[in-house]
């Protein structure tokens, strides 16, 4: 007897615009598993994905490590999930330690936690903290689209600031002009580095990396006005490892490997007119 098709067919769901991932599948941890049904009718129309934020209140805010592979020994993420929805982002399957899927969820389900500065300051004011510079946003982006109402990125930069101690920066957002002010004041000391993330400088390409991310030519803008405060940041343009055409959610995206080569020799013809000092392939 032939098996009915409709019994082990699935349909992948088109991708929302505007978000990365095109599923939501359970986390790995997940107790039940659901998969969409085509039943011959209709198909449901998918309504535009609201973000939401949520407080974590915290015990510590400095995480550790010695691997001889990552290139600083703590970090500070203020946040949890990151809006701007990068497909090749190595940090979405940390959304299914909270219970939710590294999909959708990921870039629209959030957490802050507000109380991160203080932590902070209670942190760095041990007796025997050893000062070693920080990596801010070392796993979701700093300044990120919610950092604008939360500030969370801002409190802590005040206390790096406040105790003079060393800071790196990654970032896709031209979010981090607001906090020049305080920027400035640490690279006077050489206290802080940023690194502003530019993948690619097609901007239909960008947008289906990176879905809420600044766009290329706006984030070149910011390494400008970076560079126009005449302090050595250390700012640079990095290209993230050449993303493999990647699976999320039945969607495929083959494209970035199509084209990287030329997207490397734009980013490095773009980089001098930039102010950008080094470019990190």
């Amino acid at each position: 007897m032939d098996e009915d098709p409709l019994a082990t067919s699935s349909v992948p769901p088109p991708p929302l615009k505007g978000r990365g991932a095109a599923s939501n599948r359970a986390s790995r941890f997940s107790a039940t598993h659901r998969e969409a049904f085509d039943d011959g009718w209709t198909p449901e129309e998918r309504s535009p994905l609201r973000t939401s934020v949520s407080s974590e209140n915290a015990r510590r805010i400095l995480s550790r490590n010695d691997s001889p592979d990552i290139p600083f020994e703590q970090s500070i993420n203020p946040y949890r999930g990151c809006e701007h929805g990068c497909i090749y982002c190595y940090a979405r399957p940390s959304h299914a330690y909270l219970g939710l899927s590294p999909g959708l969820d990921f870039e629209s389900k959030l957490f802050a936690k507000p109380g991160a500065a203080a932590l902070l300051r209670k942190e760095l004011a041990r007796k025997n903290y050893a000062p070693t510079p920080i990596a801010l946003g070392a796993n979701t982006d700093p300044y990120q689209p919610v950092e604008r109402d939360w500030r969370l990125t801002r409190e802590i930069l005040e206390v790096l600031c406040e105790y003079r101690h060393p800071v790196s920066i990654t970032t896709k957002s031209a979010l981090i002009e607001r906090d020049l002010d305080i920027l400035s004041i640490m690279a006077k000391d050489r206290l802080v580095q940023v690194q502003v993330s530019i993948t690619t400088l097609d901007k239909v390409l960008a947008r289906a990396l990176e879905p809420r991310a600044a766009a290329p030519e706006r984030r070149l803008q910011t390494v400008c006005r970076l560079s126009e405060r005449g302090w050595d940041s250390g700012d640079s343009a990095h290209g993230s490892p050449y993303p493999r055409p990647y699976r999320w959610g039945d969607r495929i995206l083959a494209g970035p490997r199509r084209r990287s080569g030329r997207r490397s020799r734009g980013l490095h013809s773009a980089a001098p007119a930039s102010g950008i000092d080094r470019a990190i392939p």
